[in-house]
């Protein structure tokens, strides 16, 4: 490698052209000056202009050097064992007395890779604490290809590069073989031993992937142990016991089996547990799950609010050899294992206001990732009656809670009174401003409404005025701000005095607030607005309101009562409150329904001819959807769509003895009722399709196998995967072909939880099947006991060219590697 001299900015070469005004100047000029003196002027100019113009231009010398800079990556993850650590530190020690002038420096991770400790900073950061106590915490992957890449990108140019990677080469996430083939740049390796402490383990639970019900299947439990042991055995199914037995543990892997049965959940989840071990340091790898489908006859989840009312429509699809569980609204599923017994989830007369956000969350994540059907039957508490206006629900829906209010339908006064003191800042108030701009869209143009807020003084953000200047009340209700105490009777004063002086056939208050008011004679108050006939309602944010008060407030005002502990739920509430209270959005007139567009699923059911329903709820149809029946009115009954890979519902009468009950004794009621569950229902025809789901590693392969109906491999087909993580994260995953009938994909599941997946084959755009299949990710890859992988540290080595387990002296042993050190010459080029 030779001397060179080098240009960083050789653009600014340009500066030489400063020389023709040199030369200008030296032919043009008036001076006397003898010529020879001109020349030599001109002569020391121009060396002065070229030696400024290569300053700016960056002239630098490349000399070549054989000086290394070493980085020692030091694995300090919980896989490496506490005995390592003095070893760890001899060898550093013994590093750094070879040394000499090299540069060293220290880069220590755990998980993600640590900073850099210095050249030459101390050589070894002790990590204090045994295994125990950092397995309190929960431990991270270790990722030791973001190590190595660290290590190398800390490297400075003008230095012969290397690395040295001290680590049990158990890596739980990324590539570090990969990183080393294209580093470039020698990389040793020292293994380090791992944990030596005496441990056990559940290592995994091996389930098939799909079973019959009823169908008798081995539970197969793995617990590695590094020393002879005994335990206690449980196995769980959901939450139930299953198995408890006591076992002979033997050093290495041992394998239990244990047969069960499923008998009527779709998706089941298995956890086995060891405890009672006479010996063992961690205790967070002590359980493990797994998760299997059963295959068997269809079910459906009713989620009722009274589920006695629902017996009728129970009977009818049980006999039509349709499986169905009725909840009650507490019962609505919070967790996609749950709701994946099922085909579809039907609500029936259930408010908004008795579901969280996560609840709604999941049914959205059920339908649009995981094909699921959803319906909602009507009834007093169901769509816009129910909350459901802007809810996450009324997005899947095909119809909008909202719609025109008929000119004969009473006209509503209506006054929002709003805490804004201190306590409601954040997210609170931002969630009433919200419940009252949509109480506001939900008004017709002849209602009326006005916005009262409250702290230690009131204040009328909006005066009484029609509820078609919604945008008017709109920014209004925006300029709100929390701040102040909390005085409530005044305000409640001022709501009373409004609609005193309104025209309206409905008075409305609804009050919303979070703390304890100064002292007043509210029940008085709330007396006088029943028999002036102002209906009162109340809202209490948080246990910490004067809940006592508010309910009995609401129970004199002849209103409904509210307590949630969450903000979010402000908006549903005061959604149904409104409509509620505008007594506008149910026809109680009987009518037969009206086929708007032939389909199967009125195959066979002469409707012409069928009784009267009583009643309904009035929405509005979204554009895109089907309407399949309507009122005689031309309200939509019966409407559907496509939401993400599944179908949603909505019949706004509903399906018991309410508005139904002529219904009831019809004969096409069971039909009805059967063949629009079967076509709203999640399909799932698996014939000639076989699914295996491996996991290893933070990695999970999930293999399809597919024939035809003659039996031929099916090929060129399109097959993806929808994969919903543990946090509701959603993607999708194509499957590539890797042979005759088989797809393949792969994915990371490294957050611990149920991973959901939701597989589909088209051909021909036409959906073939669709299948679902869970994987089930416990404890993190640091606490399994695994030995050294000294393989890995060795391909490490050998693919960057460095050595594996070398000695101090060899890591500082003179090279014939050399590399440019660039020396900026502008210092004396302008000194």
């Amino acid at each position: 490698m030779n001397w060179s001299l080098e240009l960083t900015h050789p653009l600014r070469l340009l500066g030489l052209l400063g020389a023709v005004v040199l030369f200008y100047y030296f032919y043009w000029s008036l001076t006397d000056f003898p010529q020879w003196q001109k020349k030599t002027s001109l002569a020391i100019r121009s060396v002065i202009l070229l030696l400024l113009v290569l300053a700016l231009a960056g002239l630098t010398l490349s000399r070549p050097t054989s000086e290394q800079f070493v980085v020692f990556a030091v694995d300090q993850s919980l896989s490496v064992g506490q005995e390592s650590q003095e070893e760890t530190r001899k060898f550093l020690d013994a590093a750094a007395a070879k040394a000499g002038r090299t540069k060293v420096a220290f880069l220590p991770f755990q998980g993600e890779p640590g900073k850099l400790l210095g050249t030459h900073a101390p050589l070894f950061a002790k990590v204090e604490g045994d295994a125990k106590s950092r397995a309190d915490v929960p431990p991270p992957a270790t990722n030791v290809e973001a190590a190595l890449e660290a290590a190398i990108a800390m490297i400075p140019p003008g230095y012969v590069p290397q690395v040295v990677l001290l680590s049990d080469g158990n890596q739980t996430r990324g590539d570090a073989l990969r990183t080393s083939l294209r580093a470039g740049i020698p990389i040793s390796t020292f293994p380090l031993p791992t944990r030596k402490e005496k441990e056990a383990q559940v290592s995994a639970v091996n389930l098939p992937a799909q079973v019959r019900q009823g169908e008798p299947f081995f539970v197969e439990v793995v617990i590695d142990s590094n020393h002879d042991d005994e335990g206690l055995i449980q196995v769980y199914r959901g939450d139930h016991q299953v198995v408890s037995e006591k076992k002979i543990l033997k050093k290495g892997e041992n394998r239990f089996r244990f047969q069960q049965s499923i008998e009527s959940e779709r998706l089941a989840s298995f956890t086995a547990r060891i405890s009672g071990l006479k010996e063992d340091t961690l205790l967070d790898n002590n359980s493990e799950s797994g998760l299997v489908y059963a295959a068997g006859k269809p079910r459906v989840l009713i989620v009722e609010s009274d589920p006695k009312l629902i017996r009728e429509l129970v009977a009818a699809l049980e006999q039509e050899e349709i499986q169905v569980d009725v909840r009650p609204a507490t019962g609505m599923p919070d967790n996609l294992a749950d709701l994946q017994n099922y085909e579809l989830l039907i609500l029936s007369n259930v408010p908004a206001t008795s579901l969280s956000q996560k609840q709604m969350e999941v049914a959205r994540t059920y339908v649009q990732d995981l094909g699921g059907g959803f319906m909602m039957l009507g009834g007093e508490q169901s769509f816009g009656l129910g909350g459901y206006y802007k809810s996450v629900l009324e997005d899947i829906l095909p119809v909008r809670s909202d719609f025109e209010k008929e000119k004969e339908k009473p006209s509503l006064g209506m006054v929002l009174v709003i805490d804004k003191s201190g306590s409601m800042d954040g997210d609170k108030i931002e969630m009433a401003k919200t419940a009252a701009r949509s109480a506001a869209e939900l008004l017709g143009n002849s209602d009326q409404v006005a916005v009262v807020a409250f702290d230690g003084e009131t204040y009328v953000v909006s005066e009484m005025q029609s509820a078609s200047n919604k945008g008017r009340i709109i920014d209004d209700i925006s300029r709100i701000e929390a701040g102040g105490g909390t005085t409530m009777y005044p305000a409640m004063e001022k709501a009373f005095d409004i609609l005193q002086e309104t025209h309206a056939r409905l008075k409305h208050v609804i009050i919303l607030t979070d703390g304890v008011s100064q002292p007043g004679d509210f029940t008085g108050l709330a007396q006088a607005m029943a028999q002036a006939k102002i209906t009162l309602s109340t809202v209490a944010v948080g246990s910490d309101s004067d809940t006592s008060l508010l309910e009995e407030i609401a129970k004199t005002g002849q209103g409904r009562y509210y307590l949630t502990e969450d903000p979010a739920s402000i908006p549903q509430i005061f959604a149904k409150e409104t409509v509620t209270a505008s007594k506008s959005a149910i026809d109680e007139q009987p009518f037969v329904p009206q086929v708007i567009r032939a389909t199967q699923v009125l195959k066979g059911i002469d409707l012409e001819n069928a009784p009267f329903l009583l009643g309904y709820v009035m929405t509005r149809p979204k554009p895109t959807c089907e309407v399949i029946l309507a009122t005689e009115k031309g309200d939509p009954l019966l409407v559907w769509w496509r939401y993400g890979l599944g179908m949603t519902v909505a019949f706004t009468s509903d399906a018991k003895s309410r508005w139904a009950a002529e219904w009831l004794t019809w004969p096409g009621y069971g039909k009805f009722w059967a063949q629009l569950v079967r076509n709203t229902m999640r399909k799932s025809d698996a014939k000639g399709v076989a699914v295996q789901v491996e996991q290893r590693g933070g990695k999970a392969t999930i293999t399809l196998d597919a024939v035809d109906p003659s039996g031929r491999f099916l090929n060129q087909a399109e097959a993806e995967m929808t994969v919903i993580d543990p946090q509701l994260g959603s993607r999708k995953v194509p499957l590539a072909q890797t042979a005759p009938g088989r797809y393949v994909a792969s994915l990371d599941v490294t957050k611990s939880g149920a991973y959901h997946l939701e597989l589909t084959q088209k051909k021909d755009g036409q959906v073939l099947y669709r299948q679902s299949r869970g994987i089930s990710v416990g404890y993190s890859e640091e606490l399994r006991l695994r030995p050294t992988n000294e393989t890995l540290l060795r391909q490490i080595a050998q693919a960057s060219g460095g050595t594996y387990q070398p000695s101090a002296e060899a890591i500082f042993a003179p090279t014939s590697r050399t590399a440019h050190r660039p020396t900026p010459l502008w210092p004396w080029l302008i000194s």
